[in-house]
């Protein structure tokens, strides 16, 4: 099976506040493609839930018409438990079946977000698993996409302060 590693991360300034994401993906030692972008008033668990989506459209738009015999495994590396736990837990499932609603009646909060990522985890070419990483304990690929994340936010505030400035 062709395995592909994909790590994520989110942030945000102040909570809710701007925030950014970034994810790379990896197959093999190579890498694929590296993205962050970034949004106003938005909170942490967003942002780490978004770079997850957007990092598996990536994968399926970018590998997805390669030919396979087999189903690619693509292991997704979070520091987010608010993003593995769902998953690996199987509580994705429950809410689903459930009508997205928790086991305490509330509804699910990034609803739009869980249910894309609960069609594309359905995607008949890969297979993926999600792992949770410690964040800011030396992992390079999970620093990596902290600080890229970080920088989204930072190229977002400037943006913001040069379109205030040019207002006056």
């Amino acid at each position: 099976m062709e395995k592909i590693e994909v790590h994520t991360d989110g942030a945000c300034s102040g909570n809710p506040g701007n925030g950014g994401y970034a994810f790379i993906i990896l197959k093999g030692e190579k890498e694929i493609l590296k993205l962050s972008g970034s949004q106003e008033n938005t909170t942490n668990n967003y942002m780490e839930l978004k770079a997850i989506v957007r990092a598996i459209e990536h994968v399926i738009s970018e590998l997805g018409s390669i030919p396979t015999k087999n189903k690619m495994e693509v292991f997704i590396h979070s520091d987010s438990a608010y993003c593995i736990n769902p998953v690996e837990k199987g509580w994705i499932k429950f809410w689903e079946s459930n009508g997205w609603i928790s086991r305490t009646g509330e509804p699910i909060k990034n609803l739009e977000l869980w249910i894309k990522l609960n069609s594309l985890l359905k995607h008949r070419k890969f297979k993926f698993k999600f792992v949770k990483v410690k964040g800011h304990s030396g992992n390079h690929y999970n620093e990596m996409v902290d600080k890229a994340a970080k920088n989204a936010i930072n190229r977002l505030n400037r943006e913001l302060f040069a379109s205030k400035g040019a207002k006056k």
